[in-house]
This record gives C-alpha cells, structure tokens and sequence, in this order.
C-alpha cells in the first residue's frame, strides 16, 4: 500500500491532457481567488505544493499559500519547520535550484495527507495509501523531476532559485488579521498541464469557523493515534475550533505520578511540527470530557493554583502571522497543570469528590422523567458549545439529506 506511477503518456493521467509550456503558460488564465479587500493580490490556497528532498529524494507534500506576481511567476508561502523550507534550504547549501509541482483539485484525502504533520522520513503519498486503503495514482510531471496524483485538474511546474525572493502579503489570515509582508521564495512556473475542462478547488482562510477549521476537527482525530504512540499516557486530546485549530491543546492524561501534567505538556509540544506553535496547553485527567467547556473550565478552576501549575517557556520559535508575539517569530508557550494533584504536589488533604451511588443517579434520573424533563440531557455537551466534533457534523448532514 502506498504510491504507484503512471507514464505521463498514458490517457488516464486526465491533468496531461492540455500542455502549456514557456511562452505559452498565462497564470492570468486560471480564475485565482482575492478573498479580502486587503490583500495584496490573487492566491492559490488548496493545491498541493510537492517537493523533494535533494539528498534522500523522498517527497514532501503540503498545503501552502501562493501568490500571483506576474503570468509566470509565484512566491510561495511557507513556515521554516515545514519540508518544501528544509528542502529549499538544503538545495540552496547544495548549490541547486528545487523543482517544484503545484497540483490543484485532487481527492480531499490527498488535502488531508499533505496536511497533517507526519514524520519528515515518511512520504505524504504513503500517508494518503492508508487513509485511502490503496496506493496513490501518480504522474511523472512533464518538465520536472516530480509525481502528482493523476487525476489532477491543473498542474504547475516550476524551479525556485535559492535567494531568488519577492515580498509576499499582506493577506487575511486564519488568525482573523492581514498578516505581514514578508520575502517568499520566489517561484518561476515553466509549465501547466491541465483537463480539458478543469475544474478549479479553492477555499480562504479567516477567523474560524471557515473550510479550514472544518478540515482541522477531522485531523484532530488523525492526530490522535499518532500522538498516543509517542506518549503514551495522553488517553485524548482536543484542539478547539476557536482555539485557531492548533494554538490551544486540551489533553487528557491517565495520571500516575507527581509532575506528569508538565512532562506531558512538554512532550506534546515536540510531539509534531505542527504542535510547535501550540501557544496553550491545558492538562487535565482522563475522567474529564476535553469536548465539554464546562468541564475543562471546571478543572482550571477547582485544581489549579496559578502560582503553582503555570508554566511558562519563554522565547521559543513561533509563528511570524501571531501579532500576539513581542517579537514575530519568537513568543512564550504556557501550560496549565489541571489535574488532581498527587504526592509532593499537594501539602494539605483535600476534600473528597462529590458523588452519589449508582443506584441513587438512576432514582433521580427516573423522577426528572416523572416531571418530565427527561429530554434535558444534562450528560452530554451540545457540540456547538466548543467547536463542533465530526460525528455532529455527519449527523447533520445526513439529517438534511433525508428531509
């Protein structure tokens, strides 16, 4: 299960069926979106930006913003933790210039492969095989050493010359503000293959709730198996919707030992690129519902001592669209210890959780029912109280199409 690739003559291979090559490529041709009245110019922001490695050769896929410049040139918008910056990097101590394929409208899963943060000696293409359930139909591109899925509607192919830059922003941002202007690689598109008729995918970023922060719930769940592997005592985790979908972290962890919250915190944190500017991390234990506010604002309130359960780590790299930072590109992280404190970490007892014998939740269950109030539901969250989980979602839109 994995990749496979398809000669780029084959007919199957939909995206080869116009070429454009030199002269001929018009980037002023597709229909490139302006989303806010602020920004700075058209953006492509749902293809998938395929490098490779220079020294190993193994792929990086990810979802990364593009601006037009001219009808042939693009700046492309990356973080430096992410793979096409390490690659660019490398290539430039090499002495190279790096090819680079932008592949637009392709299967959703693809979207979510590229986007998750996954091991860097790990390809996005086998990533996309498991989620799929079979290998992924690539295309050798027509002018550059590079695969794309094969039924792509437009490919762009191009070379990025290191030090070549051009001032990129500012746009609308997933923070809610116009970012800043920054110098971005610099990208010269030397060929575009497309459908005959392509359709073309796109979406915006803005304040949540947007497409973006929808596809963020459904890689939450993603996450999970893989951060559980790396530490083992994080039973759940959940990154809320207006939370910007990575910036705050509720845990949950099976508690054993003094000290555990703070280990946990500091291990999720270097779990994952994508967890690097995580700028909240809230530990709680495992019998607390991370999707219920109410139970995670209960936690903070009830077990935390600011003095003692803040901690804080100062001056570590972030991101350079949080004006939040004293400086772009540096900021503090904080973790908040919610859990029952153990050990050395109390000096005096405390009071014994309230609760009720079973027998007894059962009596009073059956006597709201008695007064009618059965259908309150006071057990579960209404998942509009934090975000919105998937399962919501699904129901609702399955709801709709049977009405």
């Amino acid at each position: 299960m994995g990749s496979w690739t398809c000669s780029s003559n084959v007919a199957a291979c939909g995206g080869h069926q116009q070429v454009f090559k030199g002269d001929q490529v018009n980037l002023d041709a597709l229909p490139l979106l302006r989303p806010w009245p602020g920004d700075a110019g058209r953006i492509i922001t749902l293809g998938l930006v395929i490098t490779k490695d220079p020294e190993t050769g193994t792929p990086n896929v990810g979802v990364y913003r593009l601006q037009q410049q001219s009808i042939n040139t693009m700046t492309v918008h990356w973080l430096s933790v992410r793979g096409g910056a390490r690659h660019l990097r490398k290539a430039a101590a090499m002495g190279r210039k790096l090819e680079i394929a932008i592949a637009i409208g392709v299967h959703p899963l693809l979207v979510m492969a590229a986007a998750t943060p996954i091991p860097v000696q790990l390809s996005e293409w086998l990533f996309a095989g498991l989620y799929a359930g079979e290998g992924v139909r690539l295309a050798k591109c027509k002018t550059v050493n590079l695969e794309v899925p094969s039924h792509s509607e437009v490919v762009l192919e191009g070379t990025i010359t290191p030090g070549e830059e051009l001032a990129d922003g500012p746009f609308g941002d997933h923070m809610g503000f116009y970012g800043g202007v920054e110098d971005s690689p610099l990208v010269q598109i030397q060929c575009v293959t497309q459908r005959r008729d392509p359709i073309y995918f796109t979406t915006f970023s803005g304040r949540p709730p947007k497409e973006d922060a929808m596809l963020a719930i459904a890689l939450n769940r993603i996450y999970t198996p893989i951060l559980r592997q790396q530490i083992p005592e994080i039973v759940d985790f959940f990154l809320p919707m207006e939370g910007l979908s990575y910036k705050l972290a509720v845990i949950a962890i099976d508690k054993a030992y003094p000290g555990q919250a703070r280990r946990a915190a500091m291990a999720f944190w270097s779990a994952l690129p994508q967890f690097t500017y995580t700028k909240f991390v809230v530990v709680v234990d495992k019998t607390i519902n991370i999707r219920d506010p109410r139970q995670v604002i209960w936690a903070i309130s009830a077990l935390v001592d600011p003095q003692r359960d803040l901690f804080v780590l100062e001056d570590t790299p972030f991101d350079t669209l949080d004006f939040a930072s004293e400086r772009l590109g540096l900021g503090g992280r904080l973790a908040i210890d919610a859990t029952t404190k153990v050990g050395p970490e109390r000096n005096h007892a405390w009071g014994e959780p309230l609760s009720r014998p079973a027998t007894l939740e059962a009596r009073l269950d059956a006597r709201w029912a008695e007064l009618g109030l059965a259908d309150i539901g006071l057990d579960s969250p209404d998942p509009a109280l934090f975000g919105y989980t998937l399962e919501h979602v699904l129901e609702r839109l399955v709801g709709r199409q049977h009405s």
